[in-house]
């Protein structure tokens, strides 16, 4: 299930605050959030459809 268009306005990256947007799966379930800045690109986690927006547990890019 994707997350809600609203939360998504509202979310921000904790590390720059740039917009994040939504990565999924085939199936449509949100599975990350991405930073949009091309200097932080950090990856979030989304676990059972809860975003952890924590720097420590964010996926680098690679």
């Amino acid at each position: 299930m994707p997350l809600e268009a609203g939360l998504l306005e509202i979310l921000a990256c904790p590390a720059c605050h740039a917009p994040l947007r939504q990565e999924a799966d085939a199936s449509g379930e949100a599975t990350e959030l991405v930073c949009e800045s091309e200097s932080c690109a950090l990856a979030y986690p989304v676990r059972d459809g809860i975003p952890v927006l924590l720097v420590d547990e964010a996926r680098r890019p690679h």
